[in-house]
């Protein structure tokens, strides 16, 4: 006898058109049965788990009501789209969630027709929804524009830009739903939080509704009967006299706040609203983490899983010949990056009172949780506002205090004009920790850390530097807080080696001396300069080059800005090959700022090659398939110095 189907309803579903005929009763059950994939998926392949989890009855509702293969639909952030990818041909691949050739782990125009923009930073949904409406209206176009704004994007500068803009005309569709969940990554924080709570919670929504019905109930003898009539659309009337002001003084239609996961609500919501021309706010209340066992107990509301590790069958590969293996394994998991920053900063903040920490709605993700708890007066979370967060940092600096602003590389590009306008110009000692930089794996496109060195290297007066492992890192950090100039520090995701882990150096450790590189082993046969985390490939190509007989200098650049020029020059001059090695794209990088070196002072007799990031748009996969992808694994160092041999080195 056959198991029944744990999701009997969701087995009937593949797209939109398949949604809408299931009967409205039973949309409550199906909802559930998405919770379940989406939980038991999650957390085996690792992804966003609570922001989806709380938008599931919204997302149904929402492929009910509009046909989003015509309409257009933007989430804010990408990662709340899980169910929606789900519903939109997309869940036999479900599975592959952030896996090399698989599912991206946000929307993805390039993966789906029903996705409107790959979408991976906060703030930006009302405004690219905007642009389609008025683009729609100007081309005759009759189609809705919807952008589902969450996690706290709300509180975004450009989100309070795109609505103060869309008040202010008059011919545009469009329908922004503000996803009130009450949290971004971490609770969310700012006077708007305390205006939403107030309408959430108070009286004055119940005591509007009930107002409404009176005042019908009160027409001399139609009243009742004609209240009864309207039925749930006094519902959505009430509304009108609901305490939302502040999207009706940017020129809203405000409609809320709406039980979000009561899924007839929203159906009834969506139904009335789409029959409005204009522009208009529905206000939904969710729970971040529904249906997550033990979120409402977690300080991110379960806001992302870990994948699991799985067991899989053994595969027959083809064995290639081989000539050189790994001496030894590669590092064993241990503390990773953003821990080893997270502690030096609380040992440097017992010794500087100035010393103060910010963060743009990242306090777990930037590893500054425990220094909330032990400074809670010297930390500041600026909401997903990196603009905000980077012209705060500015004041404080001028204030004579000594802000650490912990920001992912690739969001720091939000607060790009600021580091220019507030932090370069007044030349203020503000540092800069930027995590995550370089290569992030399965979380893709959207958040590679890229490029910090290429556009933060053009500014003049910043010190830029990068770790080789986690001790470095502190070192660095207290290095920074001695400059009288702005400073960036940047530094992976994963887990950072302790100075006995760097395979093949046994070196004394060199102080850190402003633009200064370090040597790290000898060698006769080339040579490598690596900056950062790097350093570690480069003492495992040149552990592979030694069982050849091939013996290459390592070095720890240190610095790329200042660049240690007469170190570069002397390197070159010894050998007739060095190789410069990062974790950045090619296009104004590390081996950029190298060979403008070289470029302005002459020859020299090193042949020098750079290896980088190539200059593409690179899709999620695993680090490891990433860096095979890239180029920049150890055994490709290797092959560098093997040119010209009959040989290869095994990857």
């Amino acid at each position: 006898m056959d198991t029944p189907s744990p999701t009997p309803l969701f087995d009937q579903v593949n797209n939109p058109d398949d949604l809408k005929k299931i009967p409205r009763e039973q949309l409550t059950a199906l909802c559930a049965e998405l919770r379940r994939v989406i939980l038991d998926t999650v957390s085996i392949t690792g992804g966003h788990l609570g922001s989806g989890m709380g938008v599931v009855e919204l997302t149904v509702a929402l492929h009910y009501v509009f046909d989003f293969a015509d309409d257009r639909l933007v989430w804010d952030v990408g990662h709340q789209c899980y169910p929606h990818k789900l519903l939109t041909e997309r869940k036999e691949r479900f599975h592959t969630l952030r896996q090399k050739g698989g599912l991206s782990g946000f929307s993805n125009k390039w993966e789906s027709n029903y996705d409107a923009y790959l979408m991976g930073h906060a703030g930006t949904a009302a405004s690219a929804a905007l642009g389609i409406a008025m683009g729609d209206r100007m081309q005759g176009r009759q189609r809705h524009a919807v952008a589902v704004v969450g996690d706290a994007a709300m509180g975004c500068g450009v989100a309070f830009e795109a609505l103060n803009h869309a008040g202010s005309l008059e011919h545009e569709r469009l329908l922004v739903i503000l996803n009130d969940n009450r949290w971004s990554i971490a609770k969310t924080v700012g006077a708007l939080s305390r205006y939403l709570n107030k309408l959430r919670a108070g009286p004055f929504y119940q005591r509007a509704k009930d107002t409404m019905h009176a005042l019908i109930q009160s027409i001399p003898l139609v009243g009742k009967d004609l209240d009864q009539r309207l039925g749930d659309a006094v519902d959505m009337l009430k509304n009108m006299v609901s305490p939302g002001h502040l999207f009706e003084a940017l020129g809203f239609r405000y409609f809320g706040p709406v039980d979000g996961h009561d899924v007839g609500q929203v159906l009834e919501a969506l139904e009335s609203i789409k029959k409005l021309d204009g522009v208009v706010l529905l206000h939904v209340l969710t729970e971040k983490g529904k249906g997550v066992p033990g979120s409402e107990d977690r300080y991110d509301r379960a806001h992302a899983a870990k994948p699991q590790p799985v067991k899989k069958k053994a595969e027959k590969v083809p064995v290639e010949p081989c000539v050189l293996q790994p001496v030894v394994p590669l590092q064993k998991p241990g503390r990773t990056w953003t821990e080893w920053f997270g502690d030096g900063l609380r040992t440097l903040a017992k010794k500087d009172p100035r010393l103060i920490a910010i963060t743009a709605a990242m306090p777990d993700g930037t590893g500054l949780m425990e220094f909330r708890d032990e400074f809670p007066e010297r930390f500041v979370d600026a909401g997903i506002a990196e603009q905000h967060a980077v012209a705060l940092a500015s004041g404080l600096a001028t204030s004579g205090m000594r802000p650490v602003c912990a920001i992912y590389s690739t969001f720091l590009q939000r607060g790009y004009d600021q580091v220019f306008q507030e932090v370069i110009l007044q030349r203020l000692p503000v540092v800069f920790a930027m995590d995550r930089a370089g290569l992030v794996g399965e979380d893709g496109a959207t958040h590679n850390g890229l490029y910090d060195i290429a556009y933060l290297r053009c500014m003049p007066g910043l010190v830029l530097m990068a770790p080789k492992d986690g001790v470095e890192l502190h070192e660095m950090l207290a290095f920074s807080l001695t400059l009288d100039t702005p400073s960036g520090i940047r530094y992976p995701r994963g887990n950072a080696p302790a100075p006995n882990e760097l395979l093949g150096w046994h070196g004394r450790h060199q102080p850190l001396q402003l633009g200064r590189m370090e040597v790290l082993r000898e060698g006769q046969d080339g040579a490598v300069l690596a900056y950062g985390h790097m350093v570690q490939t480069a003492l495992e190509a040149a552990a592979l080059l030694d069982k050849r007989g091939v013996h290459i200098e390592v070095v720890n650049a240190r610095f790329c800005k200042p660049l240690d020029e007469q170190g570069v020059l002397a390197l070159c001059d010894r050998h007739d090959r060095v190789v410069t090695l990062e974790d950045h794209v090619r296009v104004g990088g590390f081996g950029s700022a190298v060979l403008e070196c070289l470029a302005a002072n002459g020859p020299v007799r090193a042949q020098v090659q750079v290896m980088g990031v190539p200059d593409e748009i690179l899709d999620h996969m695993s680090r490891h398939q990433i860096l095979e992808h890239c180029g920049l694994t150890a055994a490709h160092v290797a092959e560098r110095f093997l040119v010209g041999r009959d040989a290869s080195v095994s990857r």
